[in-house]
């Protein structure tokens, strides 16, 4: 299984950034993507959360209306908008997979909003 994300960057405070993970390794299709964020010193916090058909977005209240959470399953990829971006959104975002069980990891993408 491996998962690589990309698409992180410098932004400013109200700018938009698109972030991608692709996947490899397993049937793509057949099972739920997670994005997560962490930064130094705090949990990792789930932000989004999309079925295997690409319905059923879920997103923390934090992110709620201003991320939207995709997926191309043809791609094996997912995908996370993210506008009206603010400093607290700041952190290193990673692509997640639950398969039986286990949690398969991205080496994540830093997203840092500042002026």
């Amino acid at each position: 299984v491996q998962l690589v994300e990309s698409g992180g960057g410098l932004v400013q405070p109200g700018g938009s950034l698109t972030l991608s993970c692709v996947a490899s390794g397993f049937t793509f299709s057949s099972y739920i993507m997670r994005w997560y964020r962490q930064v130094p010193g705090k949990e990792r916090e789930l932000v989004a959360s999309i079925s295997k058909g690409g319905g059923s977005p879920n997103y923390a209240d934090s992110v709620k209306g201003r991320f939207t959470v995709s997926r191309d399953n043809a791609k094996n990829t997912v995908y996370l908008q993210m506008n009206s971006l603010k400093p607290e959104d700041t952190a290193v975002y990673y692509c997640n997979a639950a398969i039986y069980g286990v949690h398969y990891w991205g080496k994540g993408t830093l997203v840092t909003v500042s002026s």
